[in-house]
């Protein structure tokens, strides 16, 4: 294939991946798929439990760490982020989650027409293959697998009789728009291993003569002649190389990275990028904005019976059982992943949708990914689902190699300060709660001494942790709001024939995980830029306002 293509894919994680497949699948137009990291082959990528192995690896993580933080004590908190085929979709918690329908109806009611929750519904319909069958909300024909969990886990079991006791409702299926209740999640499996969007979407399209996929290729900048995006240039093997675009440049780097290449590129706010030599392509003050992240709180529990991760794992007996069980029937614990129960509740009476989601572990460690506790343990995440913390993303230098800042100002605001205090409460009162409480020996972390707001508040600074969520920085929205980046269509403003189709874009964070969300979104961009295609004349680019 030659080094010009029609359409260039920067990042082939959640949303690349997606956005590879659906250009090349015609096999009129090529596309060209640029990836920094290295194929996906490492194995525990695959085994959902690998989680935990790939949560510090050097080679297909990122591992960065934020700057200093004032909410969080001045810690730097350390950010996971994929790099390797499949992106973080191939190193998450492998949880199924859409979100709720007010997250969606506030990005059209925000200036966006087009991305309500009865209009992206088709879209999350048309990228799963829901076990539970097919449904007014589900489907069962799509590319990503939604695997619902077979074997009951007793501390599951028990948390579902304890939140039904407090009132909640138990759910089978979390991703109907409205989420308040408990059960087991859905996770992205198929067949007992991980299902990333590489498996899913890259795969079934690596065959196609007019998709090139180039691994270890890391993105330096986005060239322009003028105002439209014409190429990136990038290294690959040590050499610097350019591919050039007829049609479309697609940033789907993440929330992070996309930004990054954006200011990079010469587009974001002007003086930043005069500070460090950049010459301005677009003026655009919230590239890198709006930064906006769930933090977790996790609450640890000594069991009274040796039913948890933590014990198999810990015996040579139980983790040789594991590996066979997986080995022979891709089943048992290393076909499940970390977290198995979910929880989506009111802490605030206020609320009139749950504000609040409880990532329920069956093991414990000090930090996630960490070591297992040499005791029966388990985890409470909690996390508030819309936080109004806002942090930013931005150059530290005009080096394309060196990590961006990375300011989450976590904590920064009354409501999220008490909305923390308020989940670690609740997640107290569920353990104390039958038949949970007969399962739970001690409260480990935070333990017995932290008891007032103003302790629990510093637990939470203490111990809080990204659960890996960064979002926003790139944000959608009208053309009249002068931090919005891109517009309904992901078109960046003020420039032709670059989009950016990640994380980045969310007005405001949706409510649970992010990788489903992101899927729907990449084929929803797909479809645009292939409606777009066919209304438009040969090779003619619109400016997006």
């Amino acid at each position: 294939m030659s080094d010009t293509v029609d359409y260039i894919v920067v990042g082939a994680g959640s949303a690349g991946c997606v956005m590879a497949n659906r250009l090349s699948a015609s096999g009129t137009h090529s596309v060209c798929l640029l990836e920094a990291g290295p194929k996906d082959s490492n194995p525990w990528i695959h085994i959902p439990i690998g989680y935990g192995k790939t949560m510090f690896h050097k080679v297909v993580n990122w591992g960065y760490y934020t700057d200093p933080d004032p909410g969080m004590l001045g810690r730097r908190i350390y950010w996971p982020r994929g790099r390797t085929l499949g992106g973080s979709s191939s190193i998450n918690g492998l949880i199924y989650i859409r979100g709720q329908q007010r997250d969606y109806d506030a990005w059209a009611a925000a200036g966006n027409p087009g991305w309500s929750w009865d209009e992206c519904l088709p879209y999350f319909r048309k990228l799963e293959n829901n076990d539970l069958g097919p449904g007014p909300t589900r489907g069962t024909e799509g590319m990503l697998n939604a695997t619902s969990i077979k074997t009951p886990h007793p501390l599951v079991e028990a948390l579902i009789g304890a939140a039904k006791t407090l009132g909640l409702p138990h759910l089978q299926d979390f991703n109907t728009g409205d989420q308040e209740g408990v059960g087991y999640y859905q996770l992205t499996t198929r067949n007992g291993r991980r299902c990333s969007t590489a498996v899913a979407y890259l795969r079934p399209a690596q065959g196609r003569s007019n998709l090139r996929v180039e691994t270890d290729a890391h993105a330096m900048a986005v060239l322009f002649e003028g105002r439209r995006a014409c190429g990136v240039r990038y290294r690959r093997d040590g050499q610097v190389h350019t591919v050039r675009a007829r049609r479309e440049v697609v940033l789907c780097a993440g929330a992070l990275q996309s930004p990054q290449l954006l200011q990079l590129s010469g587009v974001g706010p002007a003086a930043l990028l005069r500070q460090f030599g950049i010459g301005v392509v677009r003026d655009l003050p919230g590239v890198g904005e709006n930064l906006q992240d769930h933090l977790q709180i996790r609450l640890i529990y000594e069991t009274t019976r040796p039913i948890t991760t933590n014990d198999q794992l810990r015996s040579l007996t139980g983790r040789a059982r594991m590996g066979l069980e997986w080995l022979l029937f891709r089943g048992g614990p290393l076909a499940v992943g970390i977290n198995q129960g979910g929880v989506f509740c009111r802490v605030d009476p206020a609320s009139r949708t749950p504000d609040t989601q409880f990532h329920f572990a069956t093991l414990s460690a000090d930090m996630a990914g960490g070591k297992v506790h040499p005791f029966s343990g388990c985890t409470y995440s909690v996390c508030q689902l819309r936080p109004t913390s806002r942090g930013r993303v931005q150059l530290r230098s005009a080096d394309p190699f060196e990590a961006p800042s990375m300011q989450p100002n976590y904590l920064s605001t009354e409501l999220d300060r008490q909305m923390a205090v308020a989940a670690v409460k609740y997640a107290r009162r569920l353990a104390a709660t039958e038949p949970l409480a007969g399962l739970m020996k001690r409260e480990f972390r935070p333990g017995p001494d932290v008891r007032t707001d103003d302790e629990i508040l510093h637990f939470c600074r203490e111990y809080g942790a990204t659960i890996f969520h960064p979002s926003g920085t790139a944000k959608m929205g009208p053309s009249s709001d002068p931090m919005a980046v891109v517009d309904e269509r992901l078109r960046v403003h003020g420039v032709a024939g670059l989009r950016v189709v990640d994380c980045s874009i969310m007005p405001t964070l949706v409510s649970g995980n992010t990788n489903v969300p992101v899927v729907m979104l990449a084929e929803r961009a797909a479809d645009f830029m292939l409606q777009d295609l066919r209304q438009a004349q040969p090779h003619a680019l619109r400016v997006a306002a």
